[in-house]
């Protein structure tokens, strides 16, 4: 991954030269590789076989380890089916912080989501924070837009990954299927699958795995439908169900930012539904885009809450469908 190289040997320098801090926050876009950036990272840390190398050997003991996922002194914590990470989740990191290395000389904890940690989780964590052993190294992960408690970020050294420029995205994505044998995607598809990730490749290629551009078509189909009035609002949201409440803010929110540029007289980035919300731009005041997308946050402020999808997903529906002069008329 090209765009994350630069970011890589700095932190590598400070590693081969003993200066890398205890706790590692790294931020970024989602959907670039950040989870693959701390899997590398941890892998590098235990490797017994770089010398002064700054990727890992892949052939030594730790790094087989690694590899096949096993290896004892990395651990991975995440949030669980409540969709945050809870306190008992923490209490198990601390206690393997503090705990000796059991075949490598240096033991990794990678946090995943840590802006998910709920308020008793993120004081348990504090405490392994303040009081760091030599041996260990915490790499943290923020998701993009949500905010990290200040007290957690305050004891970490933040690492920026930027996201890639739009040709190294096609590029990346192009290669990693054409290196798959089970991916058949043009590179329309592709295309596709980046606008849908907001140019996150990582995402897009498993957007690409998930079928979700064959699903966002069927979505589209059913939006259009819906605002004619020739679908329930709980049959036009059954594919957005399927497709996940996250992924459908995010494509919601496209098309609610592609009203925006309509009506001011730009260019929409979204070309499959762009004859539908041109129709909307022309019958609506451009502030009406701006409200869209209030409503899009509100949903997805309360992501880390059990919502329910359908529920969710009809409503804003129906926030479309407001912008119909037949329903504003009623």
């Amino acid at each position: 991954m090209p765009w994350l190289t630069d970011a890589w040997s700095r932190l590598a320098e400070r590693w081969l030269s003993g200066r890398l801090p205890h706790a590692i926050l790294l931020e970024g876009p989602d959907g670039i590789g950040k989870a693959v950036f701390a899997r590398d990272l941890a892998q590098r840390l235990v490797c017994e076989g770089a010398g002064e190398a700054i990727q890992a050997c892949g052939h030594c003991k730790q790094c087989e380890l690694v590899a096949a996922g096993t290896h004892p002194d990395i651990r991975t914590y995440q949030p669980e089916d409540s969709k945050v990470i809870k306190v008992d989740q923490v209490r198990a990191l601390g206690e393997f912080a503090v705990a000796s290395p059991q075949v490598a000389h240096h033991k990794v904890i990678v946090l995943d989501s840590a802006d998910q940690l709920n308020i008793n989780a993120a004081n348990a964590l504090l405490k392994t924070l303040e009081e760091p052993n030599r041996d260990v190294t915490l790499i943290l992960l923020q998701q993009s837009g949500r905010p990290l408690l200040p007290t957690i970020r305050s004891r970490c050294q933040s690492v920026l990954l930027a996201g890639p420029l739009q040709e190294q995205a096609e590029t990346w994505l192009a290669s990693e299927v054409a290196g798959d044998e089970a991916q058949q995607a043009d590179a329309e598809t592709q295309a596709r699958a980046l606008r849908l990730a907001s140019g996150a490749p990582v995402r897009a290629l498993t957007f690409l795995a998930q079928g979700h551009v064959e699903a966002v078509d069927q979505c589209q189909e059913d939006f259009r439908q819906f605002l004619k009035s020739k679908r329930a609002p709980e049959d036009a949201a059954k594919p957005f169900v399927k497709l996940g409440l996250e992924t459908t803010l995010g494509l919601m929110e496209r098309w609610a930012a592609d009203l925006a540029r309509i009506s001011v007289g730009g260019t929409p980035e979204n070309p499959e539904v762009a004859d539908i919300l041109g129709y909307l731009a022309k019958q609506n005041p451009p502030h009406r885009a701006h409200d869209i997308l209030s409503h899009i946050a509100e949903v997805r402020a309360g992501l880390t809450y059990n919502l329910n999808a359908e529920l969710e997903t009809e409503r804003l529906l129906l926030h479309w469908l407001d912008l119909m002069p037949r329903r504003r008329a009623s």
